[in-house]
């Protein structure tokens, strides 16, 4: 097990780190007034290679995993949590179609995107409904081998700006998952409609819109998936997006805790700096923790997949985990900054309205809870035996027994209460719970 970072990941975090400051960060809040995405940066982070990392090098990308994928977006996101969806939200888009079968598309397509600064989307969401995916209505409609799309797609990332997107539809929602379907769509053809910018709480450097498909012709060469295997496309694709979500979390948490540290520095209360107070130092050392095991939890997940390991119950977990310590951490620097955090004098305030969204796209913290929970109830192995196996041994004389080792003996162990009876024969009733002696089972010797 190695923590270290590849010399090639090291100088790929240092160029993110340095593209984030020096082009990021002075403009943010400037375009966050005025809610409007600077797409030049989209094209910026392009040129320098910081976008569309994960596309193969047999289509002229790099091939990089999703590692260096978390890495850059967590420097990304330490200037600006909404710029990083922005520019992620390009891998987010092709995701679907870089999983796919259609290897045509992809030969076409995926080089596009490495040669030009083309805009890809993803949509899933729908006005009605958000994690809720089995509960699409936009109808895919097959017109001999091709699909005819008609319905609204909400919340959809960059869809203002987008040249193509990977869509989510579904012949029947009545089918529920078996009847969902994914294309890959050019944005820019007839029957397209796209809405006006959403007005957001915060993310305002990040285009989110409607997207209405009127009638619109899909030919059969840009399928995605089949009606019932649209779902698990979809599901494959959060897999490998959420440990993303947590670099933004990760990386705006820890932008938050520096400039709370460089604040705790400078800032003078009852005769000494912030820095002196006990409590300070609590506070920072609780927000380093925190930033600490989220990345911790998103490298994880981010190896998992890239080991070819199933990293759906990993990419949960560190969603819902990161997403919402991220928020605990950026509240913990807005009290220390005082009243001067809850002013856009300070960076604080656009930090937390940037990742209330967090815990909501890409799946709800409910949502990846009820992922983790299934697991760890149903699929989860435990180490421990069950409960009615449990058996304590005892010995007349424990000095001799420390010795020696415990004596041999027959134990019976009541299922209902758990009281231990020591003989060949269980008692004819529990003394305890007074069940009869079929409550009792042999739990030593163990066979």
């Amino acid at each position: 097990m190695d923590f270290s970072l590849t010399k090639e990941q090291e100088a790929l975090q240092q160029e993110a780190r340095e593209f984030g400051i020096k082009e990021i960060l002075p403009v943010v809040h400037y375009f966050d007034k005025h809610d409007q995405m600077p797409v030049y940066l989209i094209r910026k982070a392009h040129a320098a290679g910081l976008s569309n990392l994960t596309i193969e090098e047999k289509y002229g990308g790099k091939g990089f995993g999703l590692m260096e994928s978390a890495i850059v977006v967590e420097e990304i996101a330490a200037a600006s949590p909404a710029m990083g969806t922005s520019i992620f939200g390009n891998t987010l888009g092709m995701e679907p179609l870089m999983m796919s079968d259609n290897e045509g598309a992809k030969d076409h397509y995926l080089p596009i995107f490495v040669k030009e600064p083309k805009i890809c989307s993803f949509a899933t969401s729908e006005p009605m409904m958000g994690s809720d995916v089995a509960g699409i209505r936009c109808k895919a409609t097959k017109d001999g081998e091709d699909y005819i799309l008609d319905g609204t797609k909400y919340w959809v990332t960059n869809g203002g700006y987008a040249d193509y997107a990977s869509i989510f539809a579904t012949v029947d929602p009545k089918m529920r998952h078996k009847g969902i379907c994914a294309f890959f769509v050019d944005m820019h053809q007839d029957g397209v409609i796209t809405g006006e910018p959403i007005p957001k709480m915060g993310h305002k450097v990040s285009n989110t819109v409607a997207v209405k498909f009127d009638s619109y012709r899909v030919p059969a060469d840009h399928v995605l998936a089949e009606p019932g295997k649209g779902f698990i496309l979809g599901m494959r694709t959060f897999s490998r997006t959420r440990p993303i979500i947590a670099s933004f979390a990760t990386g705006a948490a820890r932008s938050a805790m520096e400039f709370a540290i460089d604040y705790a520095k400078k800032r003078r209360a009852f005769g000494k700096k912030l820095e002196e107070f006990q409590n300070t130092q609590f506070r920072i050392a609780e927000m380093y923790q925190k930033i600490e095991t989220m990345r911790l939890l998103m490298y994880k997940a981010a190896w998992e997949a890239d080991s070819g390991m199933d990293p759906t119950v990993s990419a949960s977990l560190t969603k819902f985990y990161s997403t919402e310590k991220a928020q605990e951490v950026v509240m913990s620097a807005l009290q220390l900054f005082g009243g001067f955090g809850y002013t856009d004098m300070f960076p604080i305030e656009q930090i937390l309205r940037d990742i209330r969204v967090l815990t909501i796209y890409e799946g709800t913290s409910e949502v990846q809870r009820i992922v983790v929970g299934r697991h760890a109830m149903n699929a989860y192995k435990p180490a421990m035996p069950p409960l009615d196996e449990l058996v304590n041994l005892r010995a007349d004389d424990p000095k001799k027994a420390a010795e020696e080792g415990m004596p041999e003996q027959k134990v019976w162990r009541c299922r209902i209460c758990g009281h231990m009876h020591y003989g060949d024969e269980p008692p004819d009733e529990c003394p305890v719970c007074r069940f009869p002696s079929s409550a009792f089972k042999n739990v030593w010797p163990k066979e």
